[in-house]
């Protein structure tokens, strides 16, 4: 499907049902694509586009000792360093309280998620993709971490992702953003005494935790090309910046 405007999309690879879930918005947040698909299929879509910001939710590369190398300039004794399994964004978004995966040295450790974004990353900048920001790429990328996106917009830990509540306050986070998604709240008009009874809930109107995810990374690309003053990065250019859709960051949340 080829679009003719920009197209701002949120690539997810931790979905169970298929490797990828993406969501696509327009210049104007209205959603224009929410899908699940192969990597194939995720490429084939960005390469339609005229023009296409992606954000990944996965690292863009392994870890080079930077916060190892760190730790041991901090210490008073030595002994071994614990817990340096982690690239410089993800430790600094610990320290905020902001729980993320670490990622190893080695990219053959890391989980199976990670490794597929590894790829997705290689084939896209096989194809061209530029790595963001790149105002004369017409295609670019950027890497995010949706949980983080969440904690930020939040100004706080948000509830558990896949539990109704959780889902129903990420959901209303997006819609308050502006983004043309379903009214979370539409979900409380359809509940009765009746349906309740019943066990009959109406969870069509609300999106799957994977789609949240890709939702909040789309929207972070949309910030990033079009209110670049609204975005903040965390890490290390050595390593990859995470890109987050929040000018200020708390010191915790």
């Amino acid at each position: 499907m080829l679009f003719t405007d920009s197209a701002f999309v949120g690539i997810d690879p931790t979905s169970g049902r298929k490797s990828f879930t993406y969501a696509a918005l327009d210049k104007d947040l209205r959603l224009i694509a929410l899908a699940d698909g192969e990597m194939e299929d995720v490429i084939a879509f960005l390469a339609g586009q005229k023009s296409v910001t992606a954000a990944i939710n996965a690292p863009a590369g392994v870890n080079r000792g930077l916060v190892r190398e760190k730790m041991k300039k901090e210490m008073l004794t030595p002994h071994q360093v614990r817990g340096a399994e982690l690239r410089m964004a993800e430790f600094q978004l610990r320290e905020r309280g902001i729980t993320v995966t670490g990622t190893a040295a080695n990219a053959a450790l890391c989980p199976a998620w990670i490794q597929v974004g590894f790829e997705l990353y290689r084939k896209l900048e096989k194809a061209g993709f530029k790595k963001y920001p790149e105002k004369d790429s017409p295609y670019q990328i950027l890497e995010t971490h949706p949980h983080a996106c969440y904690c930020v917009m939040a100004g706080q830990v948000p509830l558990a992702k896949p539990s109704l509540e959780g889902r129903l306050q990420r959901q209303l986070i997006l819609h308050e953003r502006g983004l043309y998604v379903k009214d979370p709240m539409d979900f409380f008009e359809e509940i009765t005494r009746y349906k309740l009874i019943k066990g009959v809930w109406p969870m069509e109107l609300l999106y799957l935790p994977e789609q949240l995810d890709a939702l909040a990374a789309a929207y972070t690309a949309w910030l990033a090309v079009n209110k670049t003053e609204r975005i903040s990065t965390v890490g290390d250019e050595m390593e990859g910046l995470i890109v987050l859709p929040e000018k200020e960051l708390k010191e915790k949340y």
